[in-house]
C-alpha cells in the first residue's frame, strides 16, 4: 500500500483527515520565467478536483508540480500533510502520486501488453495489470499485440489510464484527459474515473473544456494568469466559467 494511501493525519477540531494532495502558495516555472504565482489548492479523499482555465493559464505547469517533475521555488508542496518540496517523479510515484500527462504519454512502438509491463517497474505484477485492464476495456484485450500507436486516441487513452491505476495510485493527476477525442468517448473515460473515485482514488484533473469534467467533479478551481482565482461547487462557480475561454 503506498504511502499516500495510509490514513492522512486528522487535522482541525473536527478531526477531518488532511488532504491527500495539497499546494500552498506555490510558486514555479521555467528558468527566469515565473508560471505560477502563489498557487493555493487541496485534493481531499475520495474526490475529483476540477481545475480549470485556458491554454496558457498555469494548468500544466500545476500538474508537472504535483508530479514531481517540476521544482518549486516558493511554497509547499504537501502529500498527506508531510511537505515534500523537492520531490522527484519517481518519488512521488512511490507516494502513490501518478500522472498522465497531456498526451497521453504512452509507448507508440510497443504493443499494449508491453506498455502494460513498462508499469510494473513499481512492483505492480503484469498479470494483474493486464486482467484489471482487459476487464475495465476489452478493447484492450483484443488488441493486446497491436502496437500502441497504431490504435484510435480513445483506445491510447485507456492504455495510459489502465497502466496508470496498474501502480495502485492514491491520487491520480489527469491532464487534458479530452483532449483530441470524441464526445462519446471523453464521456466514456468520465464515467471510468468517476467509479474509481467511488472506490476510493482521488482524482486532479485538468481540463479546458468545463463541460467534459463538471459533471464528476466535486470541487471546481479556476486558474488565470498562474493563480488559482476561485474555489468551489461546480454550481457555485459556474457563472464563471465563460465559454469564451472555457469551452463550457
Amino acid at each position: 500500500m503506498s504511502a499516500a494511501r495510509q490514513t492522512a493525519p486528522l487535522t482541525g477540531e473536527n478531526a477531518e483527515p488532511a488532504p491527500l494532495l495539497e499546494l500552498a502558495g506555490v510558486r514555479a516555472g521555467y528558468g527566469p520565467i515565473e508560471v505560477l504565482h502563489g498557487v493555493d489548492l487541496k485534493v481531499g479523499p475520495g474526490s475529483v478536483v476540477a481545475l480549470l482555465g485556458p491554454n496558457g493559464g498555469g494548468k500544466s505547469t500545476t500538474m508537472k508540480v504535483c508530479a514531481g517533475l517540476l521544482p518549486l521555488t516558493g511554497g509547499e508542496l504537501r502529500f498527506a500533510g508531510r511537505r515534500m518540496n523537492g520531490i522527484s517523479g519517481e518519488d512521488a510515484a512511490r507516494l502513490g502520486v501518478c500522472s498522465i500527462p497531456e498526451g497521453r504519454g504512452i509507448f507508440p512502438n510497443l504493443t499494449v501488453r508491453e506498455n502494460l509491463w513498462v508499469g510494473t517497474g513499481t512492483g505492480a505484477k503484469l498479470a494483474a495489470m493486464e486482467e484489471a485492464a482487459y476487464s475495465r476495456f476489452p478493447i484492450l484485450g483484443e488488441r493486446r499485440h497491436q502496437l500502441a500507436g497504431s490504435m484510435s486516441g480513445g483506445q491510447q487513452q485507456m492504455l495510459a489510464l489502465s497502466r496508470a491505476l496498474g501502480t495502485d495510485p492514491a491520487v491520480l493527476l489527469l491532464d487534458e484527459l479530452s483532449m483530441g477525442l470524441a464526445p462519446m468517448i471523453v464521456t466514456q473515460m468520465y464515467d471510468t474515473v468517476a467509479q474509481l473515485v467511488a472506490e476510493g482514488l482521488s482524482v486532479l484533473v485538468a481540463e479546458q473544456f468545463a463541460r467534459a469534467v463538471l459533471p464528476i467533479a466535486d470541487t471546481a478551481a479556476l486558474m488565470l494568469h498562474g493563480r488559482v482565482v476561485s474555489v468551489g461547487r461546480p454550481d457555485e462557480i459556474e457563472d464563471q466559467l465563460s465559454s469564451s475561454y472555457l469551452g463550457g
